[in-house]
Order: structure tokens, then C-alpha cells, then sequence
């Protein structure tokens, strides 16, 4: 029996269908990945599974008294609180019933013989039924979790207000895990999230005892934690039995397939249509006869793929050797991060730089481009230096992508603007749409375009590859590889930087 049955659902964002007709079903235990394009509507369908967005049309259906986890990228979290208390807070039942003990056991000492058989005996029950779940391992088992997401070494007692967004997130995704519900619904969870822990997160995924279904663009994570991939596409979702591997290896035969089926008809099409131009007149019979066939057949779309975005960055005025010299610096807010260190950074130079969340990987980067004051030292700009700074945040804007990038460059003409936007891989409807309705990945497309008509001769990249589809990160990859100015890069994905980057600064080595 389906532990999550879909059926018929259809949904668009105005003139654009997001999904038409579409058909799953999700089964118990069952280890699910959820693929596609950008903008293919992964996070609407989980959002509409949960009943955060109602669909336009069609049905969906869960289990009765299932338990739905779902991993929230954005919820407040209430000052005060100690990160430790957040997780106990996932078994908040756990804790009523240990209250419920111990006033049972205050009552007892005020009570006659025959109230007290009655109390010992439920105190008893209720106590075996604390130690069946394991409460008196909760503080072990919450602190495995807090250790495997790289949140204890932030400090049992930190104020959960203190946290970062990624900190935040990872904070959510420990208390979802604890609470084990029977089907987990996480939306790129690997965001934020360090190669190691990522690695534990697939360790811990693997091990799990019920059902979930995933949406990431990690390739290798989706490898080893899935046994069943969804595809989303073309407004269709389709299901294959497997790991990410044979999905990629089943797709790819089944589009070729479909490819070689659809010649083949046009042929026959072609033959019949031919046939009937010809002997209309002399053999009406027989012309008439193929017409029929013609009519019957069920004709098959021409298949169609996603355009593929190409991302090229030009280096416009080269800068002096020495492009960036950091001396005796602590970087940090009110306490330093770390430091004091001496950083160069040379004309060309290609610099990874990695580090668990919170350690100050972006504060850096905000220091060394002079939008925050080091505590202490100073950084020095080598002369005709032009950075173009991504940064990874959502777009609140109601501004379409077109209307943004051109109010940025009015000296472009619309048609430049929109080449570049469709070399990016957006469409048409992208281009047009409000930026706040666009996808995590499409909202980074723009701002690659952004930065690829940016004047600059140094890239500085916070988190680039967050959200980006497998295609765009590899067209990126590529850009990066070519591009002969400087680049300082923060990001979690080695397999995206190893093998071109000239230096690898790991924050770690510096506290």
C-alpha cells in the first residue's frame, strides 16, 4: 500500500504550467530522490505534498496518521533558547511524561497505603514506558546528530539566535532527523553542509528506517542514498528503479529511444502524406485508406531539451601583480573568528576557500572586499582592481530578471540583455517572470548573467553552485577553468573546484 499517492495534480504560477496530469506514488520505506532542471518545480511539489500549496487541480493523498517531516529552509527561532534545548524539543513528549513521574512520585509521599499500591503500580508502568524509548540516551543520541551536522562544536549552550542562516538550517534538519518521522521531505539539505557531514548525513539517510524523498543536485549524495529517482520534466514526472547512476544511464537510452521512434515516424508520415499527394486523383481509393491510418495515429512530440546555459567571464583592465595583501588581520564582528593573519592574492591566482558554516567563511570574503573593517590589520587593493562579488540570498523583488539586468546596464540594448539571460538557460517565460517567483537555481542564473556584464577582473564567489542543476554547474565549472582573472571561491563541493584551482585556503588551519 502507498504510503503517498498523487494523482492528476496540476499547478502553474500564472500562464506557466509548472505540472500537468502528473502521477506517483511514494511507498513505505521507500529511499527517494527527486530530480530535474531548474525550475522544474521540485520545491513547489514538495510544498504542495505538505499542503503549504494547493494545486490547481487533482488529488493527494496520505497514509492515515502518517507523520510528513519537512525540512523548512526559513523559521523563527525564539531567543532565549539554548541549541541543546531546540533539539530536546523534538521529543517535548519524552519530557512531559518524565514531569509526570516525578509529580507522581511527590504525590506518593502524601498518600495512604491503598493510594499508594495504585501510584507505585502506575509509577512502574509509566516508567517502563520512559525506558522503552530510550529517554535516558536522548542526550547521547542528540549530541551524535549535533556532532554529524557540525552544530555541537558551536556550543551546547549558544543561543539559537546567534545562529547564521546556514547554522539555522542545519539546526532544523538535526531536529527533523530526531524526530524520525515516517516519511522525511528535504529540500537540498546538503546546502550547507561540509563534505563531512554530508558524508554522515548519507551514512545516517542509508540507515534510516522509513521513507523519504529528496530533492538535491549533489550527484554523489543522491548515488548512495536513493533506490528510486522521480524526474521531473517537460511538466511530467517519471519514475526509475535505482540509484542516481542507472537513472542517468535509463534516461538517457529512454531519450534516445524516444528519438529514434519519433524519425522513424516522421518517415512513415512522410511515405503516407507522399502517397496520398500522389494518387489523390488516380487511385482516390487507396489515398483515402492511408488518410485513415494517418488520422489513427498517435503522433509523437518531437523530444526537446532544456536549453543548456553557457557562462563566459571576460577579464576587461588587468590589474597589477599583487591584486589584494592583507596584513596582521583579525577578521570577525565584535570577538574575532580568527587571525591574525598575512593573506596575498596574486593577479590569476584561483583560491577554494572551505570551512565548516559559521566558521566566518563569507565574513571573510566581506572583510577582504572592504564591506566590513577587519578588527584589526589592514587590506590593501593592488591599483585598477574590479571585483564582481556573488552572493547566495533570495530575491524579494517583483522585477522581472530583463527588467533588472537592463536598469543595471541601460547602456545595453534590451535584445543584448536578453542574449545574455538565455545563455544562462533561461527561457522566454524566465526572463519575463517576477524574480521572487523564480527558483533558487534560476534566481543564480541571473546573477551569473549580472556578473558576466560586469566590468571586473577579479570573481569573488560566496556559494555559486547552491541550487544550480547538474548542467549548469558543469558550464560554470567550465567558465571558471577559462577565465584568466583572479577568483576567490567559497564552496562545499570539491568535485566543483578540484583539478583548476591554484591554492586551497582552509579556515580550519588558521583558529
Amino acid at each position: 500500500m502507498s504510503i503517498l499517492s498523487v494523482s492528476q495534480v496540476t499547478h502553474a504560477y500564472g500562464d506557466k504550467h509548472i505540472f500537468q496530469n502528473i502521477d506517483f506514488c511514494l511507498l513505505p520505506g521507500e529511499r527517494a530522490g527527486l530530480v530535474g532542471s531548474n525550475g522544474a518545480g521540485k520545491s513547489t511539489l514538495l510544498r504542495i505534498l505538505t499542503g503549504e500549496i494547493l494545486p490547481d487541480a487533482g488529488k493527494i493523498e496520505w497514509m492515515s496518521r502518517v507523520k510528513v517531516g519537512f525540512l523548512q529552509q526559513h523559521i523563527d527561532l525564539q531567543a532565549g533558547t539554548t541549541i541543546m534545548q531546540y533539539f530536546q524539543s523534538a521529543f517535548t513528549h519524552l519530557y512531559d511524561l518524565e514531569r509526570n513521574i516525578l509529580q507522581l512520585a511527590n504525590q506518593m509521599s502524601n498518600s495512604d497505603e491503598e493510594q499508594l499500591e495504585q501510584m507505585l503500580a502506575q509509577y512502574g508502568k509509566l516508567q517502563n514506558q520512559l525506558e522503552d524509548t530510550g529517554f535516558y540516551q536522548l542526550d547521547m543520541k542528540i549530541e551524535e546528530v549535533a556532532a554529524g551536522l557540525g552544530i555541537l562544536e558551536l556550543g551546547k549552550d549558544r543561543d539559537v539566535e546567534q545562529l547564521s542562516g546556514g547554522q539555522r538550517t542545519k539546526l532544523l534538519l538535526g531536529k527533523l532527523l530526531l524526530e524520525e518521522p515516517d516519511v522525511l521531505l528535504l529540500d537540498e539539505p546538503t546546502n550547507y553542509l561540509d563534505d563531512i557531514h554530508i558524508e554522515w548525513l548519507a551514512n545516517y539517510l542509508k540507515n534510516y528506517k522509513h521513507a523519504y524523498l529528496v530533492v538535491s543536485h549533489d550527484e554523489h549524495f543522491l548515488n548512495q542514498i536513493t533506490n528510486v529517482i522521480y524526474h521531473l520534466e517537460h511538466q511530467t514526472i517519471q519514475r526509475y528503479t535505482g540509484n542516481y547512476v542507472e537513472f542517468q544511464r535509463n534516461y538517457e537510452l529512454g531519450k534516445k529511444q524516444l528519438y529514434e521512434t519519433y524519425e522513424r515516424q516522421q518517415k512513415e508520415i512522410d511515405k503516407l502524406e507522399s502517397f496520398i499527394r500522389k494518387n489523390r486523383n488516380r487511385n482516390a481509393k487507396q489515398a483515402q485508406s492511408r488518410e485513415k491510418v494517418l488520422g489513427r495515429m498517435e503522433r509523437i512530440d518531437k523530444p526537446t531539451t532544456n536549453p543548456k546555459p553557457q557562462f563566459a567571464f571576460e577579464v576587461h583592465t588587468d590589474p597589477v601583480s599583487k591584486v589584494l595583501e592583507a596584513s596582521n588581520i583579525r577578521i570577525g564582528y565584535t570577538e574575532p573568528l580568527f587571525g591574525p593573519l598575512d593573506l596575498l592574492v596574486k593577479r590569476g591566482d584561483k583560491i577554494a576557500i572551505i570551512g565548516y558554516n559559521g566558521i566566518g567563511k563569507s565574513t571573510m570574503l566581506k572583510t577582504l572586499l572592504g564591506y566590513m573593517r577587519p578588527i584589526s590589520g589592514t587590506v590593501q587593493f593592488g591599483e585598477r582592481l574590479n571585483a564582481a562579488y556573488f552572493v547566495q540570498e533570495d530575491f524579494a523583488s517583483s522585477q522581472s530578471a530583463l527588467e533588472r539586468v537592463w536598469s543595471a546596464h541601460p547602456n545595453l540594448a534590451q535584445k543584448e540583455v536578453r542574449q545574455i539571460l538565455a545563455r544562462s538557460g533561461l527561457t522566454e517565460k524566465h526572463i519575463r517572470q517576477p524574480l521572487n517567483t523564480l527558483s533558487g537555481g534560476e534566481q543564480t542564473k541571473v546573477r551569473l548573467s549580472e556578473l558576466m556584464l560586469t566590468n571586473s577582473n577579479m570573481l569573488v564567489l560566496d556559494e555559486p553552485t547552491n541550487h544550480l542543476d547538474v548542467h549548469a554547474k558543469v558550464a560554470l565549472q567550465e567558465a571558471l577553468k577559462k577565465y584568466k582573472g583572479t577568483i576567490l571561491l567559497v564552496s562545499h563541493e570539491p568535485e566543483f573546484y578540484q583539478g583548476w584551482v591554484t591554492q586551497i585556503w582552509r579556515i580550519q588551519d588558521w583558529c
